[in-house]
Formats: C-alpha cells, structure tokens, sequence
C-alpha cells in the first residue's frame, strides 16, 4: 500500500511509519520536516499536499494542535486553536482527501483518553476529541467507493511520560506497540467508523 502518514516524525507517528514501512510505501507529511509539508490548519496546505503526493490507499493523522490552559483563563480564541487544527485539520484531510484516496482505501485519525477521561487544563482538547470521534461515526455512512474511516484514541504512551506523567496521575502508561497495533488494526483491517480505543481504564 502507498500510505501517507500526516505527523510521521512525532512521538507516536515516528514508531508507526517505521512499523508501516517495513512492508508498505510510506510518505510523511509534515510542518517542517517530511517527503511533503502540510499545515493541517490549512485546508489550502492539505490540496497542494495530496497534489503533490497522488492517489493513496491510506492516509494516517498523528498531528494537530489543542491548547491546554484553565478553563477560566480560556478565551473564545484560545478554543479555536484546537478546533482549527486538530478537529477542522482532520475533518478538512477527509474533506479533501476522499478525492486522493483510492478505492476500498482508508483513513485513520487521532484523539485520545481526554474524550473519554479528561484531566485539569483540558477542556479544549477533550471537546476536540469527542468531535472527532463523532465526526469518524457519520462520515463512516457516507464515504464512497468502500473508503473505511476510523479514529485511533490513545492514553499517556510510554515514550512520553516523563513529559506528561505530572497530568496524568494515576494512569497506566500505554506501551508503544499495543499503540502501534492500533493504527494496524484500522489500515490493515477491514473496520470503519471504529473508536479504536487503546486504554482499558484510566
């Protein structure tokens, strides 16, 4: 499969393009670094991007931006931050996307454990994330041509607790190739409109 991966450098995104490129094509789209650069925020960005990439048989989101701060310090600004990035981001790469994707291809986005256990600080993300997931339910009835669409939401993985354990007390640190497995699960499946969950309790 040639599958495009949005992200592909990050914490999660570089483990799961290395997992994919041992038996697929893989591109990394990226702000700053990749075969292609994207600004999901942009939805003109994502055009030239799938312009300049073609036809796919996958496109995999493991980026977007959401602001993390005090619900009271939040100005309506501060919200559209992750509703631009993250939500709208990964809307628009569908939006625009369905055109590049090949038949019975897929797409794969990313949320986490804040839709279902938000912590302090995180009343923008977790919003973003439970949209997300809802969005990936209703496309899932009306993407053509056996396009699959699927969410893969994810707790506090072990590459990044010593960065973010301090928000997360309490929680389990996921190990990074059950998170793998679920981005495996939705490309190489045959699944859609799937909240892929990969934490089993806080």
């Amino acid at each position: 499969m040639k599958i495009l991966i949005i992200g592909g450098k990050g914490t999660i995104g570089k483990k799961v393009s290395a997992h994919f490129s041992k038996k697929h094509e893989v591109l990394i789209g990226g702000r700053n670094s990749g075969d292609v650069n994207v600004d999901i925020a942009d939805s003109k960005s994502i055009k030239s991007m799938f312009e300049a990439v073609g036809n796919l048989d996958a496109v995999v989101c493991i980026a977007g931006e959401a602001k993390w701060a005090a619900f009271e310090s939040m100005s309506e600004e501060d919200f559209y931050i992750g509703l631009k990035s993250k939500l709208m981001g990964q809307v628009n790469l569908v939006r625009i996307g369905q055109d590049y994707v090949n038949e019975g291809g897929s797409f794969t986005l990313s949320t986490g454990i804040l839709a279902d256990h938000p912590v302090e600080l995180t009343t923008s993300p977790a919003m973003v994330n439970g949209g997300i997931h809802s969005f990936v339910k209703a496309a899932s009835l009306e993407l053509k041509n056996g396009i699959r669409i699927n969410v893969v939401s994810s707790g506090l993985v072990e590459d990044a607790v010593e960065k973010y354990e301090a928000y997360f007390p309490g929680h389990n640190p996921i190990p990074m190739n059950k998170v793998i497995n679920g981005y495996v699960k939705s490309v190489e499946g045959k699944g859609t409109g799937e909240i892929i969950r990969m934490y089993d309790n806080c």
